[in-house]
């Protein structure tokens, strides 16, 4: 019964600092990855599809991304998809290939999308507390029921804390890294 509670809330708190890492590859560091498009969907045979099951995502150089779509009528859906994204980006046809140039990061705009990190780190910091609360609150409904002990109780709070800590660590070092990315130059 503890055990099942601890693995639910360790898999729930990886799921939030997956969802942070995914938070974070939407944030722009100045150089072009393919994976910065991951939200982008194309409007492709009557539904949304994601940009990276209808084209060839790729990184020409470390300013410029490389789009080669898999049908050519779907060159004008890619180029109106990206400019409706708010990521800022403007793409250039040639031909089939569309190349979307990344540009300079300035400093004002490096600031804004570290407090965009940290805004989305807090995020999941919160969403992990929740867990946390949600996770005691079971087992003080069990120590109420007189399934476990006060004893066992405390124990698996200490364990659920121990958890609490190592995932918000975790955040707190991609937090660092995805900052470091965006200072550099």
């Amino acid at each position: 019964m503890i055990n099942a509670i601890k693995h639910d809330a360790a898999e729930r708190m990886e799921k939030s600092v997956d969802s942070l890492a995914v938070s974070f590859a939407k944030i722009r560091t100045g150089r072009a990855h393919p994976s910065l498009l991951d939200g982008i969907k194309v409007f492709y045979y009557g539904s949304e599809t994601p940009l990276g099951q209808v084209a060839n995502i790729s990184a020409e150089d470390a300013r410029t991304l490389s789009i080669r779509a898999w049908e050519k009528a779907l060159v004008p859906e890619i180029e109106k998809a990206i400019l409706k994204s708010d990521l800022g980006l403007n793409p250039s046809t040639a031909g089939e290939v569309i190349r979307i140039p990344l540009p300079p990061l300035t400093q004002e705009t490096r600031k804004g999308f570290i407090r965009q990190a940290r805004f989305e780190a807090e995020n999941a910091r919160i969403a992990i507390r929740n867990i946390r609360r949600d996770a005691m609150a079971d087992l003080k409904e069990l120590e109420k029921e007189k399934e476990i002990s006060e004893d066992e109780e405390r124990r698996a709070q200490d364990d659920i804390q121990k958890l609490t800590d190592q995932w918000i660590s975790g955040v707190d070092k991609a937090l660092g890294e995805k900052e470091n990315d965006l200072m550099e130059i």
